[in-house]
């Protein structure tokens, strides 16, 4: 399958109103890198058309600044080999506690230490390397569910799971009830093929759904949902309904200029719930605990 590459060089005064910009849209294909043998930042989308491309680079032209961008973007088509090698200059090996999140590229040589666990990815067209502040803030929360409440019998659902690694990761650390779900039917294409790599396929229900759809009649010991801030306030009433007593909703995709208000909305939904919020880099999160 042939993936149209999308690359334009950004102004070095505009990168961090393009990276709230891009945080605060739904367009989840385009993103800012630092490009290894060439100068400055530059904005890189990869779809599945020149039309998907043009649609989203016009979309976010005319909520950023005049001046943000350095000329016009570069469109060039890329075989399927093309795109992953591309891909693999912006995703790398990471790790919390025990459990390490690999490139399926670079198993043939990643040595996994004695008595941990590795996941590997190959996230294809869909949001969730691991790399981003954001997915590293909810495995983070992930983990010290894990060790202090456990993971028999516990429940978790993925919303918004993007290429899976949520719901994979809690798989790995030993739970067994799973579900993901996201708007977007290549993510759930990309996080079943990514189960298929893990030798975990079937092990976590993914399906297509939006937050309503996904949650009705749905409850977990643990609800993540890395999103974005005002898809979050939009679906709060949905989001603590979906936590089981005891359990906790972890969310995240939230900028930290955003994250009182967003506290604002789900602290009035549930007032006597316990909340702590963490912050790294540009982004934070947000936990609540139901009592």
């Amino acid at each position: 399958m042939a993936i149209v590459e999308l690359k334009v060089v950004i102004a070095a005064a505009a990168a961090d109103v393009l990276e709230e910009i891009l945080g605060e849209t739904e367009e989840q294909r385009l993103m800012l890198i630092e490009d290894r043998g060439l100068p400055g930042t530059w904005l890189v989308g990869y779809f599945g058309s020149a039309a998907e491309a043009l649609t989203a680079w016009d979309g976010l032209r005319a909520l950023v600044p005049a001046g943000s961008f350095s000329g016009e973007p570069v469109l060039r088509e890329l075989a399927d080999a093309d795109w992953r090698d591309s891909y693999k200059v912006h995703f790398k090996a990471w790790r919390f506690g025990s459990l390490h999140w690999v490139p399926i590229w670079e198993r043939d040589h990643f040595k996994l230490p004695t008595g941990e666990q590795v996941l590997w990815l190959d996230p294809g067209l869909a949001f969730g390397t691991g790399n981003h502040e954001t997915t590293r803030l909810v495995v983070e929360r992930l983990v010290a569910n894990e060790r202090r409440h456990g993971s028999k019998g516990r429940r978790v659902i993925d919303a918004g799971c993007g290429s899976g690694i949520l719901a994979l990761s809690a798989v790995k650390l030993g739970f067994r009830h799973v579900s993901g779900f996201d708007l977007d039917s290549t993510a759930i294409q990309v996080s079943q093929e990514n189960a298929a790599l893990n030798e975990l396929a079937g092990e976590v229900d993914f399906f297509c759904a939006d937050l309503v759809a996904g949650l009705v009649g749905r409850e977990a010991e643990l609800v993540l949902a890395n999103i974005q801030a005002d898809v979050l306030i939009r679906h709060a009433r949905e989001l603590v309904r979906a936590v089981a007593p005891g359990g906790s909703l972890v969310l995240s995709g939230i900028l930290a200029r955003e994250g009182s208000s967003v506290e604002a909305v789900f602290a009035a939904a549930q007032p006597a719930w316990p909340r702590s919020s963490r912050i790294l880099g540009e982004w934070c999160d947000l936990e609540l605990v139901r009592c």
